[in-house]
């Protein structure tokens, strides 16, 4: 058929070609179109008066978002780069160090540890498992010298939400030890109170919580953590916090910043402030749970344990019988749905509906749907409409 000729499309073929797209994964999240305009406007120079105004703006907003008075610092780069910024910025070349690891984002930050020479005392757990703030306590008891605890509060493979509340009350008590936490999928979608829970670095992620296209990351930095800092010496120079930390002072950057990624970040910080904190992290609890609502009315099995689960996304055990990567494969090519598969160990056995940043209540009954239409075909038995029914029972206040 020649370009154009539309004389022998496929109701398949042409379906596709008008068919609306539903991201549903944990990241990459939606961008709302307010944010996206913002980033198509004309470019403007990163040393000029316009940037720095606009940089400055962001920085006190990140402080709103991560609940803190302290340093926040904004890089350039993916999550995993302020995951290693973190370390090279934490310790001396030998140090000892706690990495509490239930997830593939735990995995990765031991591996960054090792990488980096630390010595690692390795806390781990089934990824269906919390981390226990007892262990924590027990290894720093057992471990004189510990200079730094490692925990993930937010799982983006597993959906385990780790008490890092509970964690921070323990190492708070170690003054030459920091605490860091990858918030990467946390800040923004479950309350994470950085001052007043003793974390010392907290990071996120710009395609998550905060609703932009990946290409940011931020963190905090505590008092303890810039004194931690001083007696570093792992190598670092683009992700030396105290050449940011020195720009910021001056509203501006060490390194070209991403620009436009920087202007928009301001539209979604202003979006978070005029909904409120405490009402974002609540809307994210409420789609949370109907998703686990609705996918339990179907008969579904949850991958977190009930007394861990974030607001960020819900894994779910694929059904015995049932192909997992076809349901991925059927709800994004046939429905225009795309949800996140198991990861490592996982793929395949569990598929991962994302609900983190810009979300709302009819996402997932649009998600509940299509899944219930790729189940139906893939020969699993359930009563048709019993999810969505479930899950706008919660939207209901049922």
């Amino acid at each position: 058929m020649a370009p154009g000729d539309r004389r022998n499309d496929t109701p398949e073929r042409k379906r596709k070609k008008m068919q609306k797209k539903y991201l549903m994964t944990p990241g990459p999240t939606p961008v709302p179109a307010e944010v996206l305009l913002t980033q198509a406007a004309p470019i403007i120079h990163h040393r000029t008066p316009d940037f720095s105004a606009a940089f400055k703006q962001a920085i006190e907003g990140l402080k709103y978002v991560f609940q803190t008075e302290g340093d926040v610092l904004l890089f350039a780069s993916s999550g995993t780069g302020v995951m290693e910024a973190a370390i090279a910025n934490s310790f001396y070349a030998g140090d000892t160090v706690i990495v509490c690891r239930n997830g593939k984002f735990g995995n990765r930050q031991k591996g960054i540890a090792e990488v980096y020479g630390l010595s690692v005392i390795d806390l781990k757990y089934e990824w269906t498992s919390v981390v226990d703030p007892a262990d924590v306590a027990a290894a720093l008891e057992e471990n004189p010298g510990v200079r730094g605890v490692i925990v993930t509060q937010s799982e983006t493979s597993s959906g385990v939400l780790n008490d890092v509340q509970a964690i921070g009350s323990i190492v708070r008590e170690y003054p030459e030890c920091v605490l860091i936490v990858d918030s990467i999928t946390g800040i923004g979608a479950v309350e994470c109170k950085t001052d007043e829970w003793g974390l010392d670095i907290v990071m996120t992620g710009s395609q998550k919580g905060l609703m932009l296209p990946p290409g940011l990351a931020a963190c905090t930095v505590s008092e303890k953590a810039w004194r931690a800092y001083e007696r570093s010496t792992l190598p670092k120079f683009y992700f030396d916090f105290m050449k940011y930390k020195k720009n910021i002072a001056n509203d501006t950057t060490p390194f070209t910043p991403a620009v436009s990624l920087v202007l928009g970040l301001n539209v979604a910080l202003g979006m978070i402030r005029e909904e409120g904190l405490e009402n974002t992290i609540a809307r994210h609890s409420r789609l949370a749970e109907a998703t686990r609502r609705g996918c339990e009315a179907l008969g579904l099995k949850l991958f977190a344990p009930a007394e861990g689960r974030g607001s960020a996304v819900t894994p779910v055990w694929v059904p015995e019988g049932v192909d997992g990567k076809k349901i991925v494969s059927i709800l994004k090519n046939k429905y225009g749905i795309t949800i996140a598969g198991g990861q490592d160990d996982y793929a395949g056995r569990i598929f991962r509906v994302g609900h983190l940043g810009y979300f709302g209540e009819f996402d997932i009954i649009t998600t509940l749907a299509g899944l219930e239409m790729t189940l139906a075909e893939l020969g699993y038995a359930f009563e048709r409409g019993s999810g969505i029914k479930a899950a706008e029972a919660v939207f209901m206040g049922e």
